[in-house]
């Protein structure tokens, strides 16, 4: 059920139209973040990237995922009933606590994205 979550967001690799639930957002970032874990263990010692500090798995898995984190965390923002422009709040300092605090939000009854994902 979990991964669903995850295969999900996947799906919609490049979408910024809709809604995204909490479990939706969060499962995606825990899945993101094990990954980006696994393929930087693997970095760091199979291919004795310790010396260098260069990751290329841990590289490629972070680009493959960047499109659809966007894409959740803009559907997330649009749950709650904010523009997608918001997410442009983690290129200012302390903006990244309040997208944290949008994220945890409820959902939104139907609005102007669609109707409540719930």
């Amino acid at each position: 059920m979990t991964v669903n979550y995850f295969l999900d967001a996947m799906k919609k690799y490049a979408v910024f139209s809709g809604r995204a639930r909490r479990s939706e957002y969060w499962y995606f970032v825990l899945f993101a973040t094990i990954g980006n874990l696994i393929f930087t263990s693997i970095d760091y010692f199979m291919l004795n990237s310790g010396e260098s500090g260069f990751t290329i798995l841990a590289t490629i898995f972070s680009l493959v995922v960047f499109l659809p984190s966007l894409g959740v965390g803009v559907r997330r923002l649009h749950d709650i009933g904010k523009v997608g422009w918001w997410y442009l709040l983690a290129f200012v300092p302390f903006g990244a606590f309040v997208l944290i605090y949008f994220f945890i939000e409820d959902s939104e009854p139907d609005n102007q994205y669609g109707p409540c994902p719930k």
